[in-house]
């Protein structure tokens, strides 16, 4: 058993961060607004580019939030959303009283297929229901179809929101995740690729969507000398202090980016030519930031296995993500399925990949699922 457990994906410091949060103390800017959320955000809009408007929030999830609002979706509506993600993805849909319809994943990139996408536009078309939107996730940081989903997106004219809560530092043929939906999400919450402890950013299209998102996420607060309001606002805004390790993270993405990337490089080169193993190639003209190693093995048992026998050496590992189709809160819901997240499910597991990994680490937990294998 190793003496210190070795996370599945924990924060890693750069240095810098205490930097920016020192700036808040001395400048007493301990609110939600200040230089470091100026900053922040604009951190984020030069890193993103492609006319990204960034509105730097409380979480990824109330980001999705205010993109349906903002799309005007409401009870009684339907959101069509990839079936394999972290619930979070989905349940803004239900904070609105709309309704969730879920889409099955392809086996090339493990995201939302955009081939079932089209057929279940079309079978919820011919029940006379159009769908506000389309949540589509780029999971563990590999980038979806974009330009399929793009394609069918104007065909219909039903807006995008791209989850890029696991994919800042990904790229779809040389654009930057996070910038290619008509509304974009990102998640700084403790085990993502950067993070600001808690936290999250809304991108927009346009410089009048971002300023109607900091409106809602400061409690929709009209222009009037006392506190007035026309409608429902949030508490949904990042303080200065978190955007200050933000500020600390950015600094240091590129690196963070590229220590994933040599995690999955090390751990394909150690344990691929293993009977029952496979890894998630990069398709043409993809780039990912690799934020999650992911394995695919041969059956359930296998998989299983892999992880009790890392858990009994005080290394985290996880299941790929649980369909949302076959969640108890969410089976009451349509959904159009293949077959393929479940099979996902049962079979994948996550492991180690965080960028303060050590070499000892990598060199034990791989050996550990070596010996599971070849035992």
């Amino acid at each position: 058993m190793t003496k210190e457990r070795i996370w599945l994906s924990s924060p890693h410091m750069g240095g810098r961060e205490q930097h920016y949060i020192n700036s808040a103390f001395q400048t007493n800017w301990i609110a939600p607004l200040g230089p470091n959320v100026q900053g922040f955000e604009s951190d984020l809009e030069n890193y993103l580019a492609n006319e990204s408007h960034v509105a730097a929030l409380a979480s990824g999830t109330s980001a999705i939030h205010l993109a349906l609002i903002l799309l005007g979706v409401g009870r009684g509506d339907e959101v069509l959303c990839q079936s394999l993600t972290f619930s979070a993805s989905a349940n803004p849909i239900s904070y609105l009283g709309a309704q969730p319809i879920f889409v099955d994943s392809e086996e090339s990139s493990w995201n939302i297929s955009p081939e079932l996408l089209e057929n279940a536009i079309i079978d919820r078309l011919s029940q006379g229901k159009k769908p506000k939107a389309i949540i589509a996730v780029h999971l563990y940081g590999m980038p979806c179809d974009v330009l399929a989903l793009n394609r069918i997106s104007s065909k219909y004219k039903i807006p995008i929101i791209e989850d890029s809560a696991e994919a800042l530092g990904s790229e779809y043929l040389g654009m930057r995740c996070g910038s290619l939906g008509d509304f974009s999400i990102l998640s700084f919450n403790g085990n993502k690729i950067i993070t600001t402890s808690g936290g999250g950013a809304l991108v927009c299209r346009d410089q009048e969507a971002k300023k109607k998102a900091v409106f809602l996420a400061t409690q929709a607060r009209d222009e009037a000398p006392h506190y007035q309001h026309s409608q429902i606002g949030y508490n949904y805004r990042m303080s200065n202090v978190v955007a200050g390790i933000g500020r600390g993270q950015m600094e240091v993405l590129d690196d963070r980016v590229e220590a994933r990337r040599r995690n999955y490089e090390y751990y394909k080169s150690r344990l691929s030519g293993l009977p029952g193993i496979s890894f998630l190639d990069e398709p043409k003209g993809v780039k990912s930031n690799r934020w999650l190693t992911c394995i695919l093995l041969d059956s359930y048992e296998t998989r299983e296995k892999i992880r009790l026998e890392l858990e009994a050496h005080n290394i985290e590992s996880r299941p790929i993500w649980k369909p949302m189709h076959l969640q108890p809160v969410f089976q009451c819901y349509p959904s159009y399925v293949n077959g393929v997240s479940e099979d996902l499910f049962n079979r994948g597991l996550c492991l180690p990949s965080g960028s303060n990994l050590t070499d000892e680490d990598l060199i034990i937990t791989s050996g550990l699922i070596r010996k599971s294998i070849i035992r």
